[in-house]
């Protein structure tokens, strides 16, 4: 078993998902993003009403200890009152890639610096 999860979030705006993708790499609580534009149609009871909705689908990869971060970051921009939010555990993978998330996931020195500095300022 890895530290790694992917997460499924569904958006039913255009253009919403792609905004939540760049956040979550610009904030760096997301190694890879993976939007799947083509609609996913979504049928699901919601205020004792069935509904089925065309939605983008975003595989967003990420470590364990940043699954709460992630789900701000979707939180925020997300349009939804309630927007789905699931991590599942990636037991496995190549040893270059799950390196390479580390890597993304990392902060890099400099910008450590200028957070610690700004936060005495």
């Amino acid at each position: 078993m890895t530290n790694k999860v992917l997460v499924l979030v569904t958006c039913a705006k255009q253009g919403e998902a792609g905004a939540i993708a760049r956040a979550l790499i610009d904030e760096r609580v997301a190694a890879c993003v993976a939007v799947l534009p083509v609609p996913v149609l979504s049928t699901y009871r919601w205020k004792d009403r069935i509904e089925a909705t065309p939605e983008d689908l975003l595989l967003i990869k990420t470590s364990r200890k940043l699954v709460l971060k992630v789900e701000a970051v979707v939180t925020r921009l997300h349009s939804y009152e309630v927007p789905e939010f699931i991590a599942l555990p990636i037991a496995a993978g190549s040893k270059k890639y799950l390196k390479w998330m580390d890597e993304s996931l990392r902060v890099p020195r400099a910008a450590r610096k200028k957070t610690k500095t700004s936060r005495r300022a």
